[in-house]
């Protein structure tokens, strides 16, 4: 669910570019390559970069209930995963003016659409990651990092900034249809207790 989130919000950002006559590509893309030398880095030129930069258990849903009663028999499994990520957009375009049009584009298109589920959101269903994808809901947030964090941040990533921000996307849930065990609904308790004294 974490590929198939970053996926949908890159082809949102994408569809708003170019209703507004944008034309910077938009790819998913690890930052971190920029400066490396390597092929993949060429890829991240003159592009708006969306790099996933952690991934966060929410500890208050942790607690969740390991059944349900499907068809009067219940079913154990273990209880999802919900996520928050971390993603960082990063405006590497060819002028930094560009740059920060960009960046400013992305805050705007965030501002306007902060939820996103599958009725309120056109993807590409052909994708072969989304082929299972039925239902989808998460909050999308920016999140302001101080200065220390985002000195630390890129200097994780390789030391030159970019113009960037950082947005919380909120509540992505990573399950797997995996039972453990299923048994009969206890509907009654029967027996006798006067043996007890």
């Amino acid at each position: 669910m974490i590929y198939e989130t970053l996926q949908i919000l890159k082809e949102q950002l994408e569809k708003y570019f170019e209703d507004i006559n944008l034309e910077e590509d938009i790819m998913l893309g690890n930052i971190a390559l920029w400066e490396s030398g390597s092929n993949d880095a060429r890829d991240l030129n003159g592009n708006v970069i969306l790099t996933l930069l952690n991934i966060e258990e929410e500890s208050t849903l942790k607690n969740a209930p390991s059944f349900k009663v499907v068809n009067n028999r219940t079913e154990y499994k273990n209880p999802p995963v919900n996520l928050n990520l971390f993603l960082l957009i990063s405006a590497n375009c060819d002028t930094y003016e560009r740059s920060l049009r960009s960046i400013s584009k992305t805050i705007e298109f965030f501002q306007a659409k902060t939820i996103f589920t599958s009725s309120n959101t056109v993807y590409n269903r052909n994708n072969v990651s989304f082929d299972v994808l039925d239902y989808f809901k998460f909050v999308v947030q920016i999140y302001t990092a101080s200065f220390e964090q985002l000195n630390n941040i890129w200097g994780t990533l390789g030391g030159r900034q970019l113009p960037s921000v950082i947005y919380k996307v909120q509540l992505i849930q990573v399950e797997r249809d995996k039972k453990l065990a299923t048994s009969e609904v206890i509907t009654h308790i029967g027996g006798d207790l006067n043996h007890i004294k």
